[in-house]
């Protein structure tokens, strides 16, 4: 049960005590002020007519020794008390006044009928009232729960979205209570935090700016040493660090926010054969953080269910293609696949799966998942999930039942018209003429980013 249910039925609940409470305090004060006026009029009736009846006048109005006088009301008599008493058994309840005159009982009767319809007519009032604040409880206890319950679910909002990576994020302030002490230590937090990323982001950014030319002169160096594998050596870990460099300088402007995505209409099919074309040729365009081993890598499968036109950047969905297929070959196992369904991307591997921390927090950069090399940096699965962000689209990692891991780009969004097509599978082919029933092959031999952090 949600918190605003519980504040709407404390009140309600409340709000119907209350009623029933002065129902019942109303009901027992009007009994009382109803016997005391009856009993004192009644009273002063049967003092009367004792008077008289002394004085030798008999109005005929008094019963002596009554046969059905209430047997309370007797006792007190002949104990030398005068008395009234009330008879509410019965249909037609009565009130009885009696005293003794010279050993006879002297009584007078009358209905109390009247004194009884008005309680009645005055409890269903009071039915109704306490109804209808019940009613007005509830409505009050709803506008209490929701009003409440919205500012609790904002500062829940607003927290999710700051763990998420705004951290522009931030509560409207206003009130004395404990709401408004919750929002400002919301905010609080939230420029605490923003204040410590930002400072921690612009050490990253300042050291790989300040890298960046030496770094290439270093690369230009490398290319004027003489031609030996000492110098392929040098040569390729240079561009790894130059690789490096880019990747955190791309992190950093991902990470202001500030990035806009240049969207046209693609087929998002024919992109994904076009980025694993280019792994293959060895082009690979922005991959992240490459090896550099020259060894062979495993077949990518690219198996388009149902193709469709998305309006989106394609350098950017290019991007992150290229970092997901490139983290699968290497710290994933074959069969590496590429599926393309409508407009959602999928990319799969035979590996050992995810680490659990990625699964929970989502790609972090400078952590790794312990690959087989230890050489990842955690910034290949930053990128895609930044790269992504900006597109709009949502990037999300899973380990599927039957093993492997899986990584799933949705660009649902971004879908403009679909193209159903039968079911292909390409991988790279000498030629390119291999096309067996709408199947070719690409072969993806491209570097491979240093991360499945």
């Amino acid at each position: 049960m949600g918190l605003r249910a519980k504040i709407g039925i404390a009140i309600a609940a409340t709000a119907a005590v209350v009623a029933v409470l002065i129902g019942v305090l109303v009901h027992n004060r009007t009994v009382d002020a109803q016997f005391d006026l009856a009993a004192e009029s009644i009273d002063g009736r049967l003092q009367s007519l004792v008077q008289d009846r002394a004085a030798g006048v008999d109005s005929g109005r008094a019963i002596v020794n009554p046969p059905d006088l209430p047997a309370p009301l007797k006792a007190a008599v002949q104990h030398g008390k005068r008395g009234v008493y009330l008879e509410p058994d019965g249909p037609k309840p009565h009130l009885w006044a009696a005293t003794e005159l010279d050993g006879d009982i002297i009584a007078l009767k009358r209905p109390y009928l009247r004194e009884q319809e008005t309680l009645r007519s005055l409890d269903r009032v009071l039915w109704m009232a306490g109804i209808a604040g019940t009613a007005l409880g509830c409505v009050v206890g709803l506008l209490v729960a929701h009003r409440l319950g919205r500012r609790l679910t904002a500062s829940a909002g607003t927290a999710q979205r700051i763990a998420e990576g705004d951290l522009t994020a931030r509560l409207p302030l206003g009130g004395k209570d404990e709401i408004a002490q919750l929002t400002t230590a919301v905010n609080t937090m939230a420029d605490a935090l923003a204040a410590r990323l930002q400072a921690e982001r612009d050490v990253t950014a300042n050291i790989a700016h300040e890298l960046r030319t030496p770094v290439a002169g270093l690369v230009a160096a490398a290319g004027l040493l003489p031609p030996s594998r000492p110098t392929e050596l040098v040569q390729d870990r240079a561009q790894h660090v130059r690789g490096l460099m880019e990747d955190v300088l791309e992190v950093a402007r991902l990470d202001a926010r500030t990035e806009q995505a240049d969207t046209e209409l693609r087929a998002l099919g024919e992109l994904a054969r076009r980025t694993v074309g280019a792994m293959g040729a060895g082009v690979a365009p922005g991959l992240a953080g490459g090896d550099g081993d020259g060894a062979a890598r495993p077949a990518v499968d690219v198996r388009v269910l149902s193709d469709g036109l998305v309006e989106t950047d394609p350098r950017r969905v290019e991007r992150i293609l290229v970092n997901l297929i490139s983290n699968a070959l290497r710290h994933g196992a074959a069969p590496v696949t590429v599926e393309v369904e409508r407009g959602v991307l999928r990319v799969r591997d035979g590996g050992p799966g995810f680490p659990e921390a990625l699964l929970a927090h989502g790609p972090q950069r400078f952590r790794t998942g312990g690959g087989s090399d230890g050489h990842g940096l955690g910034l290949g699965l930053t990128i895609a999930s930044g790269q992504a962000r900006v597109l709009g689209a949502r990037l999300t990692f899973a380990n599927p039942e039957g093993g492997g891991a899986e990584a799933t780009l949705d660009l649902s969004g971004a879908l403009r018209v679909g193209a159903e097509s039968g079911r292909t599978e390409e991988k790279a082919g000498g030629d390119g003429t291999d096309r067996d029933q709408g199947q070719s092959q690409h072969q993806g031999h491209g570097r491979t980013p240093s991360d499945r952090p």
